[in-house]
């Protein structure tokens, strides 16, 4: 039997104290296509669509993909860009929902719209208005969700990826799909249930190379194998969103009575709470990195600027580590920073002239650092175009927008227009720098730089610039966070949110006491 599925992927991952809100033309910079154009662009590649296209071909299903609109973590969704995405979604759910058998999406887990806190909760409640209850619908979420109450209840199957740095899109792509199937095959109905911590994030926001969540991963594998188990995650959070339902999550898509499933999911989640002082990052400043890094001879040192990292709303402007880099006259490399002003001033140069900029630190010079007033030498410009190699998006087209390429003393710099993170050694290679060869390598960047530069690192070190995604959360304002939760209140007892679906329902059981 051939199914009927549509499928769809809208992804943001918002950080609501960003004051830069994504607009529909943001999507864009990332990918915004419709229909077989958007399947021919990702078939292939390490990403949840491949993964659906994996399936319905070895199922042979007829497969209608609506949308890919997927846009830099950045601040809330417009609520005109959400509308005018889910006008396209609601429009292909309501022309095909009489020949439907399954839904499958695509989602981040953590978007937040200009009107409400739970995007992903909002498409599911759109999309099932349209198509009813009967049909079944599993989502992919990145492993840093903050899985609400409205997601369960709506979506039958949700399946998140397991690794961080994440290298695992296409294979939650494939376990969705698979699940899918099942349940539109009639062999499983599936519901899923959380059990959430009162925390904000995991002790070392979901890093799966080291530390305790290691442990956690590995059961949840292990519990995948039991009977009436269809899919684990666990849920490391986002926590630069002020919103309600904030947090790391166990989640469990099972079939059946979902009691054992239960218990299993809070031994996980009160495992999680134990280790929330179990941290494996230790953050320098700027400065303390450098003076460190300087101290080695052979491999290049990775220092990341966590807390200036695009890949979770971060402006991408700070300067605070360009500037140790250069006062130490460093031989180093740094990638991005994002400056569309300079970048586009500087388009119309040519290699080796010398130019003086004012560089970085426009959006808010109070988080990462003000401008740095340079002379450099123009080494080149770039439109911005690559096309990654790495681990996590072998094959996948990006662009930095109008980019160029100077140097200032011994340090050279990467000057983009879009704020992506540096996750991949083609974000140096492709605008003729080459980081094996450098004593320092400086990326934007929390965690998912190390699928591809700890293999040519002698050391990693990460550093906190104080912006807008910093690892000391109580530096943020939170005003809707349900309180206590750690770490904003040290001694907050532990106190689980849990959430199952019972007898075709849902319901919010009571907070443990």
């Amino acid at each position: 039997m051939s199914f009927r599925v549509l499928s769809a992927q809208v992804m943001h991952e918002s950080n609501s104290f960003s004051v830069r809100l994504t607009s529909l033309d943001r999507f864009a910079d990332v990918i915004l296509l419709h229909g077989n154009e958007a399947l021919e662009a990702l078939d292939g590649t390490n990403t949840e669509v491949a993964g659906f296209l994996d399936v319905a071909r070895e199922r042979n299903w007829e497969l209608i993909h609506v949308i890919s609109a997927h846009a830099n973590p950045a601040g809330c969704v417009t609520a005109e860009a959400f509308d005018q995405i889910m006008n396209v979604v609601e429009e292909a759910v309501r022309r095909e929902r009489q020949r439907l058998d399954g839904i499958l999406l695509a989602f981040h887990g953590a978007m937040v719209t200009t009107r409400s806190g739970d995007g992903e909760g909002d498409m599911l409640e759109r999309i099932r208005a349209i198509a009813g209850s009967d049909i079944p619908i599993a989502a992919t979420l990145d492993l840093h969700a903050n899985v609400t109450r409205r997601m369960c209840e709506l979506a039958d199957i949700l399946v998140s990826y397991k690794t961080y740095p994440h290298i695992d899109m296409r294979l939650a792509g494939q376990q969705a799909g698979e699940l899918l199937h099942q349940a539109m095959a009639g062999e499983i109905e599936p519901h899923t249930l959380f059990v959430r911590p009162p925390m904000l994030e995991d002790a070392n926001g979901g890093r799966t190379d080291i530390g305790p969540l290691v442990a956690l991963m590995e059961r949840a594998r292990a519990y995948e194998k039991e009977p009436d188990v269809l899919a684990v995650s666990v849920n490391g959070a986002f926590p630069y969103a002020d919103i309600d339902e904030i947090g790391p999550t166990i989640t469990v898509t099972y079939s059946g009575d979902p009691e054992p499933h239960r218990v299993y999911a809070e031994e996980l989640a009160r495992a999680m709470w134990e280790m929330r002082r179990d941290l494996v990052n230790r953050f320098l400043s700027p400065g303390q990195a450098v003076a460190s890094a300087l101290s080695d001879d052979d491999r290049p040192v990775i220092i990341a600027d966590y807390a200036d990292n695009p890949g979770a709303g971060g402006y991408g402007d700070g300067t605070s580590l360009l500037r140790a880099l250069i006062d130490a006259d460093a031989d180093a490399c740094f990638c991005p920073i994002v400056d569309p002003e300079v970048a586009s001033q500087l388009q119309s140069r040519k290699a080796g002239d010398t130019v003086s900029i004012r560089l970085g630190g426009k959006a808010n010079p109070s988080l990462g650092g003000e401008p740095l007033e340079l002379t450099g030498i123009i080494l080149s410009v770039y439109d911005g175009d690559y096309v990654c190699d790495g681990p996590m998006y072998a094959g996948v087209h990006m662009s930095f927008g109008p980019t160029a390429v100077i140097e200032v003393g011994r340090v050279q710099v990467v000057i983009a227009t879009e704020p992506h993170q540096c996750h991949d050694l083609q974000q140096f290679l492709a605008f003729g720098i080459d980081p094996r060869a450098k004593k320092i390598v400086g990326v934007k960047s929390m965690q998912h730089f190390r699928a591809a530069f700890e293999p040519i690192a002698g050391r990693v070190l990460v550093c906190d610039s104080g912006a807008l995604a910093s690892p000391d959360l109580t530096k943020f304002t939170f005003s809707r966070v349900p309180r206590p939760v750690y770490p904003l209140d040290p001694d907050t007892p532990y106190n689980p949110e849990i959430f199952v679906r019972s007898r075709g329902t849902a319901r919010l059981a009571e907070r443990k006491r």
